[in-house]
C-alpha cells in the first residue's frame, strides 16, 4: 500500500512538472512579439511643370513655341497715318529716317501677326538689309530707287502695294493716300504663298535676355527720356517709365501712343538708340544710314540708363556691353537709329 502511494505521489509530481513546462512553453510562446514589418518609403517623383519656350525677339516664356517666320513691315510715320494700326503687337519697332528727320517704322512681327497693319509705306535699302539679316517677310509699298532694284531681284523675300494694290493691299477710305494702305494677316499669308516663300522661322538673333526685371537694377535712374529727330516735334518721342507695370509708354506731342486697331498703348520693356552716320543723297532728302559699322548706344529699362554699344552680327543690329550681347527686359522693344550729327547727346535727353 505504501508503494503504492509513493508510486501515485511520483506519477502526480511528474505530471505537475510536465504541466509546468508545458505552461512555461505556451507561456513563451504567446510572449514571442511579432516581426517588425518595415515601412517601405516611395520616393515620388517630382512634378515637373509644362516645357517652356523663349521667344527669340521678346525673350518671353510661353508653353507654346512660336516656329513662325518674322514679318518686317515698312509703316508710315507721318503725322497723319497716326494712330497706325497692328504696332502693339510689334516684337519690335525699328525708327529710322527716310526723307531728312521725317521717320518711318519698321514693325517686326514673330511672337504675333495682327489682324490690320498699316499704313504702310515705301521701303529703303537700308530697310530691305535689316528684313535680309533678321530672314524676315518683308511689305512695304512703294520703294526708293536703289531698293526698288533689290526687291525686284528677290534680295529677300517680299510683297509690295505697288504691285498687289486693290488686292493684297487695301485702301482705307478714312485717309488720304500715300497714308492710307493697309494689309491683314491672311493677306500677308497668302503674299507669302503667293510667292513661294518660306513660312518658318530660320535665323535666330544673338539678342540676350534677362530672367526677370529685378536682374536689372544697375544703372543710372532714368523714368523719363526724349528722342529727337531735329527738331520737329511731329517726330519727337517722350518715354515714360511705369514701375508698377515695368514698361515704358511712348507719346508724341503729348498723345500715348496706341494702336488702331484694339486701342492697346504701346507698352515697351527696353528703348535703345543706335547712333550711326547718316548721309543725303538726293534732293528729295533721302538717306543713306550706315547699318554695317556699329558704334555707341544707350539702353533703357527697368527705369535705368546704361551706356551701350551696337554691332551688326550676321545682318541683325545687335545691342552689346562689354564685348557680348547686352541682356534686355523680357518684353517688346523700340530701336531708334540717330544720326551722329549731332549725335545722342543732343538726341537723346532722360530725367531720373
Amino acid at each position: 500500500m505504501e508503494k503504492k502511494m509513493r508510486g501515485s505521489l511520483l506519477f502526480i509530481a511528474i505530471l505537475l512538472l510536465l504541466l509546468a513546462a508545458c505552461s512555461k512553453e505556451e507561456k513563451a510562446e504567446d510572449e514571442v512579439p511579432e516581426p517588425i514589418e518595415k515601412e517601405v518609403v516611395v520616393e515620388e517623383e517630382p512634378v515637373q511643370g509644362p516645357t517652356l519656350y523663349k521667344a527669340p525677339f521678346t525673350g518671353v516664356l510661353s508653353e507654346e513655341e512660336s516656329t513662325r517666320r518674322p514679318v518686317l513691315v515698312t509703316i508710315n510715320n507721318h503725322p497723319l497715318a497716326r494712330p497706325q494700326s497692328g504696332i502693339s503687337d510689334a516684337d519690335i519697332v525699328y525708327e529710322l529716317a527716310a526723307e531728312g528727320n521725317i521717320t518711318r517704322l519698321l514693325a517686326l512681327f514673330q511672337s504675333e501677326l495682327p489682324e490690320e497693319i498699316g499704313p504702310i509705306r515705301s521701303a529703303r535699302d537700308y530697310f530691305v538689309h535689316i528684313s535680309k539679316g533678321l530672314d524676315a517677310f518683308y511689305v512695304a509699298h512703294g520703294y526708293s530707287p536703289d531698293a526698288k532694284q533689290m526687291l525686284q531681284d528677290r534680295f529677300v523675300d517680299n510683297i509690295n502695294g505697288m504691285q498687289y494694290d486693290g488686292t493684297l493691299f487695301n485702301r482705307s477710305k478714312e485717309r488720304r493716300a500715300p497714308h492710307n494702305s493697309y494689309t491683314t494677316k491672311d493677306n500677308v499669308l497668302a503674299g507669302m504663298e503667293k510667292t513661294n516663300s518660306s513660312i518658318e522661322l530660320s535665323v535666330i538673333p544673338a539678342f540676350s535676355f534677362l530672367e526677370s526685371i529685378e536682374d536689372a537694377k544697375i544703372g543710372d535712374i532714368a523714368s523719363m527720356l526724349i528722342v529727337r529727330y531735329g527738331t520737329d516735334p511731329e517726330f519727337t518721342s517722350t518715354y515714360s517709365y511705369d514701375a508698377e507695370k515695368g514698361t515704358y509708354n511712348r507719346m508724341v506731342k503729348g498723345i500715348v501712343t496706341v494702336d488702331k486697331s484694339n486701342e492697346k498703348p504701346v507698352e515697351l520693356s527696353n528703348i535703345l538708340i543706335f547712333e550711326t552716320a547718316h548721309r543725303t543723297i538726293d534732293n528729295v532728302g533721302r538717306q543713306s544710314v550706315d547699318i554695317e559699322s556699329g558704334g555707341k548706344g544707350m539702353l533703357f529699362h527697368a527705369g535705368i540708363e546704361k551706356e551701350i554699344e551696337w554691332e551688326n552680327i550676321d545682318g541683325i543690329l545687335t545691342p552689346m556691353e562689354n564685348g557680348v550681347p547686352a541682356e534686355l527686359v523680357p518684353g517688346k522693344t523700340w530701336i531708334h537709329i540717330v544720326s551722329t550729327h549731332p549725335g545722342m547727346g543732343t538726341s537723346v535727353t532722360y530725367t531720373p
